[in-house]
């Protein structure tokens, strides 16, 4: 399966290399580019790339803007989104992810990096770059929801609280299974009666769940 990706990127020279790292891979392919922010919504809205690679500033619409008209709340089929910038400033990285994104790397985290993020999302997974993942979710803490946070529709068991605090901690699907002991589809199927139970959306929403609620140590 080729995994369809848009560039919104309005520096020629960084699309041009970032589409050559990911071109290099078999199961990648680019399919169109933007080099603003209303560019890249209009493109994405009908092309419905699998993934969307999203530079935070862009000229006419930012990367936040972009990220909350693709896969913000309210959008009927969300799309998902990976910021790529290099800028790790904190308001950057939770604007991003509270837009929706599914995950923030920065583009000196390397080749692997990023492909590895195309590939996650691609697999409702989410990657942020490891040097900022801590620090975004105690961030996330502190700074509180828009509102309310959701209590559970019916109680989390004791294997989904496990999971919960796997996924806070930054885990993959296989990492989560790797240290459960369980297969990749049982971790799958957990995550989705968590998003159902606690009315979130994705493993971002979920780690940052789990800061909120100090289901993990802060620490």
């Amino acid at each position: 399966m080729t995994i369809k990706v848009l560039l919104a990127e309005d520096q020629a020279m960084i699309r041009s290399g970032l589409r050559l790292i990911l071109e290099d891979q078999p199961d990648i392919r680019v399919i169109a580019e933007a080099s603003d922010g209303v560019d890249a919504v209009a493109r994405a809205r009908q092309l419905r790339p699998d993934v969307c690679l999203v530079d935070i500033r862009m000229p006419r619409l930012d990367g936040i803007e972009v990220t909350r008209a693709l896969a913000g709340r309210g959008v009927a089929f969300p799309l998902r989104v990976i910021v790529v910038t290099t800028f790790d400033l904190d308001e950057y990285v939770y604007g991003a992810l509270r837009g929706g994104a599914v995950g923030f790397i920065l583009k000196d985290a390397g080749p692997t990096l990023l492909v590895e993020a195309v590939r996650a999302a691609y697999q409702g997974d989410a990657l942020i770059s490891p040097s900022i993942t801590s620090r975004l979710l105690r961030h996330l803490t502190a700074a509180g929801r828009s509102g309310p946070t959701p209590r559970p529709s019916s109680p989390l068991t004791d294997r989904e609280i496990e999971v919960i605090r796997a996924v806070a901690r930054g885990r993959t699907n296989q990492e989560v299974a790797a240290e459960l002991f369980i297969s990749l589809s049982t971790v799958k199927t957990h995550l989705s009666t968590i998003m159902s139970k606690l009315q979130l959306r994705n493993r971002v929403e979920i780690a940052a769940w789990a800061w909120e609620n100090r289901v993990i140590d802060s620490a």
